[in-house]
Formats: structure tokens, C-alpha cells, sequence
């Protein structure tokens, strides 16, 4: 790690999008980029090279986060990063980071240091195994109860309603929100991890393995529907 008094003057940035979309629109790389180049110009440091990845913020394989700290151990450089809190709540980089041996420093904290990062290493190791421990269990306590999960026969029933099948449709519709109270605590959980917009939950949602009630993957529409529901349950 580096101490504020150290002298900055070749660094290795990395950056990361969670989604392909966003890494081909540059959306969020932009900011990114700007907070370091802000950084780099404040110490009259230059930025030998810039690594991108795209990806979930779950996945533990991050080649371009190998190829940057790679060359920042060739060259002597300091890793920079925008913003530590947007990975600080991934085990798998904090931990890679801190068993690096390179420099590193983040823009939004560069007090930081190896204590600092050990800390957040073992606090996001933690909260990971909890979210999914209560995925698993808010799963298993909607199928005991008799919810129907994934459910590939509910756009069927529905049609079947539209013919006159009135309590047919009150019950699939039961059935729907039922589903979207079980999964409240698990999108409370997503949003507290922020990941806030209808695509970031979508991607959350299907990176936990998590199907819709038809058993197929979420889209920012079925979110939406999702978040329609619970809203109306909690009110």
C-alpha cells in the first residue's frame, strides 16, 4: 500500500463496468476515468496504462485486474483505482489486492491501507455468505408455504383467465405477489449492496441464480413488474 507521503509517479489504472452494455456506452467508466486522471494530475503523476473489465462484480476470475497488477510490479507503479467503495464489498479483489504486494491507492480514499483493506476483505467475505444464505432460506420458506416458484405454466393460466376463469386468475395473481414478498428481502439486499437501477437488479438477480416466477432469467421489465408488486404489498 501507499502512505500519503509517498511519491506517485507511475501508475496503473483499473477500472470496471458490471455489465457489457455499460463497458460499450461507457457509462460509469467516464466518472472513472476522470477522478483518476484528476488524481494523476494533482500528484504530476502519469498514467502508464488503463485495464477495463467488464463483468459481474461476483465473479472471482478478473483477468484484466492480473494483467494490472502485473505490470504495475514490473514497472514499480501504484494500482489507482476512482472509487475503493464500488469494490469494496468483493472479497475475491480485495483479497487478490491485498496478497499482490503491489502499491495500491484509491481516489476516493487514499488513507487506506493494508489493515484497511484486510478489514473489507473479511467484512464482504461475510456479507456475501449471508446474502446467500438467506436467498436460500427466503427460497425454501416460499416452497414449503406452497408459493410456486418459476412457475413455466403461468402465462398459460393466465390466458385461460382471460376466457371467464375468474378465481383461475385471482389465484395466479396470489401467486405473484406472494412470490414478490419473498423475494422483498432479497431485493433489499441488492439495493443496500447498490445496485439501484432496474438493469444493475436484474444482473444481481440473475448472477444468484435467482429465475422469475416462470423460471426464466430477469429482464429490466420483469424488475419493474417485481418492484410494482412489492410496492403495492407494502402499502
Amino acid at each position: 500500500m501507499v502512505s500519503n507521503a509517498d511519491p506517485l509517479r507511475k501508475l496503473v489504472a483499473y477500472e470496471r463496468v458490471s455489465t457489457a452494455r455499460q463497458g460499450r456506452s461507457g457509462l460509469g467508466l467516464e466518472a472513472q476515468r476522470s477522478a483518476i486522471d484528476s488524481f494523476a494530475a494533482s500528484r504530476s503523476a502519469e498514467v502508464l496504462a488503463r485495464f477495463t473489465e467488464v463483468e459481474s462484480g461476483r465473479r472471482n476470475d478478473r483477468p484484466e485486474l492480473d494483467k494490472a497488477l502485473s505490470l504495475a510490479r514490473l514497472t514499480g507503479a501504484t494500482l489507482v483505482i476512482a472509487k475503493l467503495d464500488r469494490l469494496s464489498r468483493n472479497a475475491a479483489f480485495l483479497l487478490t489486492l491485498q496478497s499482490s504486494g503491489v502499491r495500491f491507492l484509491a481516489c476516493d480514499m487514499p488513507e487506506a491501507n493494508d489493515l484497511t483493506v484486510g478489514i473489507m476483505a473479511l467484512v464482504a467475505q461475510a456479507e456475501r455468505e449471508a446474502i446467500s444464505r438467506r436467498t436460500r432460506e427466503a427460497l425454501a420458506a416460499a416452497k414449503a408455504r406452497g408459493v410456486k416458484l418459476g412457475n413455466p405454466n403461468g402465462a398459460e393460466a393466465l390466458r385461460r383467465a382471460g376466457k371467464g376463469g375468474i378465481a383461475l386468475r385471482k389465484t395466479v395473481s396470489q401467486n405473484a405477489d406472494d412470490f414478490a414478498c419473498e423475494l422483498a428481502p432479497i431485493i433489499d439486499a441488492i439495493r443496500v449492496e447498490g445496485h439501484t437501477t432496474l438493469r444493475a437488479m436484474a444482473d444481481e438477480l440473475n448472477t444468484r441464480g435467482i429465475r422469475t416466477r416462470r423460471g426464466g432469467r430477469w429482464h429490466v421489465s420483469s424488475v419493474g413488474n417485481l418492484l410494482s408488486r412489492i410496492d403495492r404489498g407494502h402499502h
